[in-house]
């Protein structure tokens, strides 16, 4: 039987990695103001800096719906293929209990939550890639991939805690305080919640290097199969030098992938957001 492997748009996937690991992606919505619009699919990071800059107020997600799922799951199921879908951590998210729904429904779907967000989720799609083009099923793919969600690290480091501020998720006498001493909270995620992490404080280039050093140094429990370097409007001089940084501690990593952050990531943080994600080997 024939593998098909779905994730939803917030696993921050590049429009590449998607061809070449032909996956198939069921966006989430993206709400600004009277404009409703699909995640990757006709709303883009770029149109939440937009929406913010003109309104003072964040976007608000919404999961797919019902319908969305099934007409995906059942457009697969009647080419033939099973089907092992990824979902955001279902702490973020309804979409995980609504893509349950609809596999009960249609059948042969199996249905991971990923206990993570961005590419963290990513991981764990492209190892079920991996598996389904070595020959494994469904349930196998969906069975290690469940297990292997404990072992993703995933954490960004945010250069202004105002997308927080307007998301509730600090006060606005925190927001100027952490603005005032110039400080860029770590922002991590730990069994399918986000939390905050360390606070580093200066420039935001200098917080990254730092930042990326403390996750990756004298470190002998990282699997080096890949690493993604996931950021919003950062420059490509910081990527480069957090390539390099990577480089320099852990040199045996096989593949370093950058990937821009989408909808959900962006208006949870902001710009100048950067983070390095990858799976522990124990």
């Amino acid at each position: 039987m024939k593998v098909k492997i779905i994730t939803d748009s917030t696993a921050d996937l590049s429009p590449e990695l998607i061809k070449q690991y032909d996956i198939s992606v069921v966006p989430l919505y993206v709400v600004m103001g009277d404009r409703i619009s699909k995640d990757g699919v006709e709303a883009t990071p770029e149109d939440i800096y937009a929406y913010v800059d003109a309104t003072a107020k964040l976007p608000k997600t919404s999961a797919p719906n019902l319908n969305d799922f099934l007409s995906a799951f059942e457009n697969w199921r009647s080419q033939g293929y099973d089907v092992v879908h990824f979902n955001i951590s279902s702490d973020f998210s309804s979409s995980h209990a609504t893509a349950r729904m609809a596999a009960k429904e249609v059948g042969g779907v199996e249905v991971v939550d990923t206990r993570n967000l961005s590419t963290g989720s990513g991981l764990v799609v492209l190892h079920a890639c991996e598996m389904a083009r070595k020959g494994a099923g469904a349930k196998e793919i969906a069975r290690e991939c469940r297990a292997l969600t404990d072992r993703v690290e995933a954490s960004f480091v945010v250069d202004s805690i105002d997308y927080l501020r307007m998301g509730g998720r600090c006060s606005s006498v925190a927001a100027l305080g952490a603005n005032l001493l110039k400080l860029k909270p770590c922002i991590e995620v730990t069994d399918g919640k986000m939390k905050s992490g360390k606070k580093y404080r200066g420039s935001i280039d200098k917080v990254i290097l730092a930042y990326v050093t403390e996750r990756l140094k004298n470190r002998d429990d990282i699997d080096l199969h890949r690493i993604f370097i996931t950021h919003t409007r950062c420059t490509e001089e910081i990527v480069q030098k957090v390539r390099q940084k990577i480089t320099e501690l852990q040199p045996g990593f096989e593949e370093i992938l950058e990937t821009t952050a989408g909808c959900t990531i962006t208006s949870h943080c902001g710009p100048y957001t950067l983070g390095v994600l990858f799976i522990r080997s124990k």
